[in-house]
Parts: C-alpha cells; sequence; structure tokens
C-alpha cells in the first residue's frame, strides 16, 4: 500500500540554496571602439534635414513630440568582471541577500562551484533561513533587489529549501510541447492545412494564459477538420526534441527516477515520444478518428489533459508509486502547467511564456535541458559520469 499522505512534510531544514546561472547564451554585447565599422579615411556624409530620423525636427504639433525614452536599467556588470560566476558577482550576491534578510551574516553563507572550470558558469550559494512574517521564501524569489542583481549580472537565480529531498528526487513529470520538443503539435498539424495562423494566434495565448485552455483546445481542433488521420506519421519526421532532453532523461534513468509526459496535445505523439525517451507513463488528448478511418473530426473525446488534470495525474503517480510529492518535479512551459508546478517539490519554468516565469516556482531559460541536474546539486563532472 502507498504511504497515507504524500503531501509535502514540514521542512527538515532552516537553510535555502540558490543555483546562479550565468546566462552564456545570451551574453551582454559591447562594442569594442576599435571595432567600428568606419575609418577616419571615409568621407563625411553630408548633412541636411532629409537625412534625419521622423522625430527628430522640431515641431510645433505636440502629438507628434518624441516621447522621453525609457528610464535605463542597471549597467551590465559581466562585461567588467568576466562572462562568468566571478569572485565580485557572488560577493554582490552575497551582499544582496544580507539586504533582504536582515539577520544573515555574510559570513553563514556558503557556496560551491558545480563546474570546475576556471570560468565557473554555475554555482550553489547556500545560507541558513528562518521564514518570518516579512521574509519568506517567496518574497526572496521575487525580492526587486534579486532581480536586479540578476540583470546587472547577466545571470538567473533559483532558490529552493535545502533539504535533504531537494537532492535526491524520484519522479519527473514533463510538459510536451515546446518542453520535451521544439514545436506546438497542434500548430505543426495546422501548417499541413494552410491554418497555422490562426491556430498558432490562439495557441500562443492560451500557453499565455490569456485564453482557457480547453475551450482554446477545442477551437483549434476544429480547424483541424479533415486533417488525413496518417497526419501522425508525417510529423514524426518534424520533431525535434529541445537540446539536453535525451541526456537528461538517460541521466535520470540511471537515477532510478518514474517519469511522465503529460500533454495538452495528442496521445498518438505523447505516446511515440514516451517510446523514444523510456517514460514511464503518458498521459494526452484523443482526437476522433471519422468512421472510415482516413480523416480527423476535429472533436475530442475522453477526458481533456488540461491544467487541473495535469496536476491530478501528479498526484495519482506519486501516490501509485508511493513517492513524496516533495520528491517530485516538474517541467513545463505554458500556463497550463503551473498548477503541477505547483503541487510538486520542484515546479520549472524551461524556455517558459512571460506570465508562466513571473508566476512559476522557478525558471530556467538555458540552452540545454540537461540543466536540471544542477537544481539538484549535481555537478557538470557527475552529470559527465551519469550520460555515458
Amino acid at each position: 500500500m502507498p504511504p497515507a499522505t504524500l503531501a509535502p512534510s514540514a521542512p527538515t531544514s532552516t537553510a535555502l540554496v540558490a543555483t546562479l546561472f550565468y546566462k552564456a547564451d545570451t551574453p551582454h554585447y559591447f562594442p569594442h571602439p576599435d571595432a567600428s565599422p568606419r575609418s577616419p579615411t571615409d568621407p563625411i556624409p553630408s548633412a541636411s534635414l532629409e537625412s534625419l530620423k521622423d522625430g527628430a525636427i522640431p515641431t510645433d504639433n505636440l502629438s507628434s513630440y518624441p516621447l522621453e525614452p525609457p528610464t535605463p536599467g542597471p549597467n551590465p556588470l559581466d562585461h567588467i568582471y568576466g562572462s562568468y560566476i566571478s569572485q565580485n558577482c557572488l560577493t554582490d550576491f552575497f551582499s544582496t541577500l544580507v539586504t533582504i534578510v536582515p539577520t544573515l551574516s555574510k559570513d553563514a553563507i556558503e557556496s560551491r562551484r558545480l563546474q570546475q572550470d576556471k570560468s565557473c558558469k554555475v554555482v550553489e550559494v547556500r545560507f541558513p533561513f528562518s521564514p518570518s512574517t516579512t521574509v519568506t521564501l517567496e518574497t526572496i524569489r521575487r525580492h526587486e533587489n534579486i532581480s536586479r542583481f540578476e540583470r546587472e549580472w547577466n545571470v538567473e537565480a533559483v532558490f529552493q529549501e535545502d533539504t535533504v529531498h531537494r537532492r535526491y528526487k524520484r519522479l519527473a513529470v514533463f510538459d510536451m510541447d515546446s518542453t520535451l520538443i521544439q514545436q506546438e503539435v497542434i500548430d505543426e498539424i495546422a501548417a499541413l492545412i494552410g491554418v497555422q495562423d490562426k491556430v498558432s494566434a490562439i495557441t500562443a495565448a492560451a500557453m499565455n494564459g490569456e485564453l482557457d485552455f480547453e475551450a482554446s483546445l477545442r477551437a483549434r481542433c476544429k480547424l483541424l477538420t479533415g486533417v488525413p488521420s496518417s497526419v501522425w506519421e508525417t510529423l514524426k519526421g518534424r520533431i525535434t526534441m529541445n537540446e539536453g532532453v535525451p541526456e537528461l532523461l538517460r541521466a535520470l534513468k540511471r537515477l532510478g527516477f518514474k517519469t511522465a509526459v503529460l500533454s495538452g496535445g495528442f496521445t498518438p505523439l505523447a505516446e511515440w515520444m514516451a517510446g523514444r525517451l523510456g517514460l514511464d507513463y503518458a498521459f494526452a488528448n484523443h482526437l476522433v478518428v471519422s468512421p472510415d478511418g482516413q480523416t480527423l473530426t476535429g472533436e475530442l473525446t475522453g477526458e481533456i489533459v488540461h491544467a487541473e488534470k495535469k496536476r491530478q495525474h501528479v498526484l495519482e503517480i506519486a501516490e501509485k508509486e508511493g513517492i513524496l510529492l516533495e520528491q517530485t518535479v516538474c517541467i513545463g512551459d505554458g500556463a497550463n502547467d503551473l498548477p503541477m508546478m505547483g503541487v510538486a517539490g520542484l515546479g520549472v519554468a524551461f524556455h517558459a511564456k512571460p506570465n508562466v516565469q513571473l508566476q512559476a516556482p522557478a525558471r530556467l531559460n538555458s540552452k540545454s535541458m540537461l540543466d536540471v541536474l544542477y537544481l539538484f546539486g549535481i555537478s557538470r563532472e557527475e552529470q559527465e559520469v551519469l550520460i555515458r
């Protein structure tokens, strides 16, 4: 029998850990003056009003007057101290934490490099923490000083409670479209029949949380009426996995994880993807096929895998496998993934929609999904052992 309760238990640690990722894939760019495409011998263009951009010429029309430029953000510092997690970056991070947690001393903060390179781009920072009425884990995650630090140093900081369950997860649950794979399957089907613009617009709004997921899904499916049922075989050749996905699943399997894909897409491709990656569970939506088996009717049958259903599946899988929710990680990119992220020990918005990144417990925008392993405290050298 599974444990009677699988709800998160009381924290066994009074510490938090922050995993800092230098955003090497989107570095700040600062052109050197010597790199100018012009030389002293280039002719100087003649000056004239015609050469000025619109809005630069004085005007008496107030509506044509140029708007005030936006307030500049913080000055980038990584180009001064290095495009990695430098000691200066860490020192500034320690100071930032102390301003948020008044009882925290810099001497109590520890750091550990998760890459052994001289130019380390991932560092784990651990510090003692006792929640109060004014400072909580969520307060720190969303504090304006943390946001400013991230922008100045071009890093992302992921905060978690530093418990044994952070390091020893046992269940990994994934969204499929734009998470395990680069595509949105329904958009790919729409592209084949020339209605991609209509479907993509609805998809984008739904994934950003602007439309009800189930209603938007049914509306999009209606546009697929008459598509040949062989479309699934056609699409298999167009599906591309996100970088690091096969390696991540290989590592998780070697660590003894149970794995699942919960897709707001469709069963044929979700089950195919589960087979390719060796996933233990796959749940998705069922599109009805015409009686002669030749075309899609545009209708859905059975339960819809919407946001609440995803959350329910996570609870049911965890209970069936006897796994604590604290030992569960859920990864997705859409608004319909937020409920399952919220119930898991760790919820990660991977290259997610803007509104989702604002609401998710953690966000990760690095190039490879393999970087999820850093959130468990697994160093790059240990990751290399796992994926051999």
